[in-house]
């Protein structure tokens, strides 16, 4: 592959005179992406340096860092290198000059032996189902608990929808329909269609099944509705799970035991209620429904309970004229550890998911870093955010968003970075749940002077808009946006690349092979922070407070004052 022409990365800057003509390399040693400020009389660099993101991705998701769990020595080693890469940065510590934020967290452990019946069935653990607790009580121990098929467990009341209507969930356990109603029906104008809304997330099911009073709650796995295969299940819900620290009073509401079951396995189980899950499946789409499987569940394991602090690390570049008002960066820094059960590679190495976006934040800092020591601050705070248990629950953005270092009323806007693009430059540029808010726009700006355009994801029934870290800023308001990458390849070459990748890295979402590549081509990955730094320059510069469009779930907590 031929080698590439810089690529052009603007931030409030004028149009780049060279446009790509090159193919894609994955070889070259460095790629500077360059732009002149339109702004002021002074004009400076910036240069987003390929082989230094490398190198971030390489070291955080190298086997020394044994896969970044947190609360483990793998944690450890990538607090000491965030926050001495911010410090070398000249970034100052958010939180009274330190720069971590300590999230309180417990890790419950199941056993690995597990006692599983449901009716006369018995299920193996791993292999037909993965249940967890999220309770200090020693361990689960149920017998004689009636099961009851809930559809798609959902309490909508305005898509006038109860599929616990008129039921009593107490001492029950709650069998559940991954995704929702719109999934299976995208044509019958229920829910939001093809794309998933909150209400076909895991975790709300897990939630809503506390809150209806219910024992327990399995949800069936689909692989297409999930959006991920049996083999992610497995993976991230067995071994220690964390969770933040929550009042006792609350914790007690929790349900007592939550997991996934296969789509094979519960067929089997509905089978012997002379039932037919797949005919069931086609009811609870076309309206609330629930009916008791007239069976019970026997399930019985040991769990523990440990607590330690984990860590968000928050760095903020001071802003020049309204210090006071944050434009945020989030990357979680976490992955799924290591699991010693495991034979052969016991090392979840994260490389892609998320030492890639890591290293994205540090190396857009590291830009608005160089222009602040060059004369040219921002107007506003821009603040970077290395979040801590995404893959259990977000569960440092929602802490951080629950106790803020600065005020959520100051806080303008969130770009989020969650495994950036390893396929080479693309024609188009993914905004996930694109046309939420006016945040947007600044990327649309910004894609002009790479001749992009902006689009939806391409599977908008996996939900993405709901399963990463800037989704807990916008429950609370925050216009939040989730992008990068795209579908259609720059040219040929950069296709043929992509379909050989993608081959390599099948499967390895939540996997030990998502492992940091030497072939990987990273053009197109620079390309999508220049315009995450472009965007959140102009904003940075102005006076904007971005705002939800109307018919958005956020609208009522910071509406838009234009129209989409």
């Amino acid at each position: 592959m031929g080698k590439l022409p810089p690529v052009c990365a603007l931030a409030l800057l004028s149009a780049c005179s060279q446009q790509p003509t090159d193919t894609p390399s994955s070889s070259q040693s460095a790629s500077e992406l360059t732009a002149e400020s339109s702004t002021h009389l002074a004009r400076s660099q910036v240069q987003f340096d390929e082989a230094r993101f490398r190198q971030d991705i390489k070291t955080l998701s190298s086997d020394e860092f044994e896969g970044r769990a947190p609360t483990t020595k793998g944690e450890t080693l990538t607090l000491n290198y965030l926050t001495q890469a911010f410090k070398e940065m000249g970034l100052v510590g958010a939180n009274h000059g330190d720069y971590l934020q300590a999230v309180p967290m417990v890790t419950y452990t199941a056993s690995e032996q597990q006692t599983i019946r449901l009716g006369d069935l018995a299920l193996e653990h791993r292999q037909d189902i993965v249940l967890g607790s999220r309770h200090d009580n020693g361990g689960v121990d149920i017998t004689n608990a009636p099961l009851v098929f809930v559809g798609y467990g959902i309490n909508a009341p305005e898509y006038d929808w109860n599929d616990y209507q008129d039921i009593d969930m107490h001492g029950k356990v709650a069998v559940i329909l991954v995704n929702d109603p719109g999934f299976a029906l995208p044509e019958s104008g229920k829910f939001n269609g093809k794309a998933m809304t909150y209400y076909g997330r895991w975790d709300y099911k897990f939630a809503q099944a506390s809150k209806q009073g219910a024992l327990g709650a399995i949800i069936i796995h689909q692989t297409a509705a999930a959006s991920y295969p049996w083999s992610v299940v497995e993976n991230s819900w067995t071994g220690p799970q964390q969770d933040l620290v929550i009042d006792k009073t609350e914790q007690d509401k929790h349900i007592q035991v939550e997991g996934w079951i296969t789509q094979d396995m519960a067929t089997k189980v509905f089978e012997k209620s002379g039932l037919s899950l797949s005919k069931l499946m086609q009811r609870a789409a076309s309206g609330p429904m629930n009916i008791p499987l007239k069976q019970t569940a026997k399930i019985q394991f040991a769990n523990s309970a440990s607590y330690a602090n984990s860590y968000n690390v928050v760095a903020t570049l001071p802003g020049k004229d309204h210090p006071d008002e944050q434009v945020l960066f989030t990357a979680h820094w976490d992955h799924i550890g290591k699991d010693e059960s495991k034979v052969g590679d016991q090392i979840y190495n994260g490389a892609v998911d998320n030492a890639s976006g890591t290293a994205g934040i540090l190396e857009i800092a590291r830009q608005f870093a160089n222009q602040a020591k060059l004369g040219l601050p921002l107007s506003r705070s821009v603040t970077f955010i290395a979040t801590t248990g995404e893959e259990q629950g977000l569960l440092g953005s929602r802490f951080y968003a629950a106790n803020p270092i600065y005020p959520i009323d100051k806080s303008v806007a969130v770009f989020n970075l969650d495994s950036t693009n390893i396929y080479g430059r693309t024609l188009d540029y993914t905004i996930v749940g694109k046309g939420k808010s006016e945040l947007e726009n600044y990327l649309v700006d910004a894609l002009k002077s790479q001749n992009r355009v902006a689009t939806g994801e391409s599977r908008p029934e996996s939900g993405g808009f709901f399963r990463s870290d800037h989704f807990s800023f916008a429950k609370l308001g925050i216009p939040a946006v989730f992008a990068g990458g795209g579908n259609e390849p720059i040219d040929e070459a950069t296709a043929q690349y992509k379909v050989m990748m993608k081959q390599k890295m099948k499967g390895c979402y939540h996997n030990t092979c998502d492992e940091y590549r030497e072939d990987w081509d990273l053009s197109g990955a620079l390309q999508d922070l220049a315009i995450y730094y472009s965007a959140a320059a102009s904003l940075a510069n102005s006076q904007d407070w971005p705002g939800y469009y109307a018919g958005t779930e956020f609208h009522s907590l910071r509406g838009a004052s234009t129209k989409p």
